[in-house]
């Protein structure tokens, strides 16, 4: 699997931490940006990710900024991506799981290192269940196509 991660600077200091924490499980990964903690704006670093992860470049991708909501919405503009807010375990599942979300998003201040490396493993882990979940999932690829 590849992981694409990127961050805003509100989410610079926890990507770090994200950044080190596929290394430690020997994940293959890129980081998109930002590089620093200078001000950036989140819609540039979401759609590059988003854009990216929707080609196929990445498996999935991870993004970051301060309270993950702007980097949701932008992300979730980008056609055929599902990104998924997520700031505790059992949604991170349940957004692999029913939803199939390819891309998880965080807030760098709203969760500290610990729970979001929780996070992160248990959303990498997940596997999509298909059945029923897929039925709606293809109504809102639908819905994408005919807009």
């Amino acid at each position: 699997m590849k992981i694409a991660v990127a961050s805003d600077h509100g989410g610079f200091a926890l990507k770090k931490e994200i950044v080190k924490f596929l290394q430690e499980k020997g994940l293959e990964y890129e980081d998109l940006g930002t590089y620093t903690e200078e001000s950036v704006d989140y819609p540039e670093i979401a759609f590059k990710l988003a854009e990216a992860v929707a080609k196929g470049e990445y498996d999935r991708g991870i993004l970051i900024c301060g309270t993950g909501i702007g980097v949701t919405i932008a992300a979730n503009k980008v056609k055929g991506i599902r990104a998924a807010l997520c700031h505790d375990v059992y949604s991170a599942r349940m957004s692999r799981a029913h939803n199939n979300a390819n891309v998880l998003t965080l807030g760098g201040r709203v969760i500290g290192p610990e729970l979001a490396r929780t996070i992160v493993e248990e959303w990498l882990m997940a596997e999509f269940e298909g059945g029923r979940h897929q039925r709606r999932l293809d109504k809102i690829a639908s819905y994408e196509e005919n807009r």
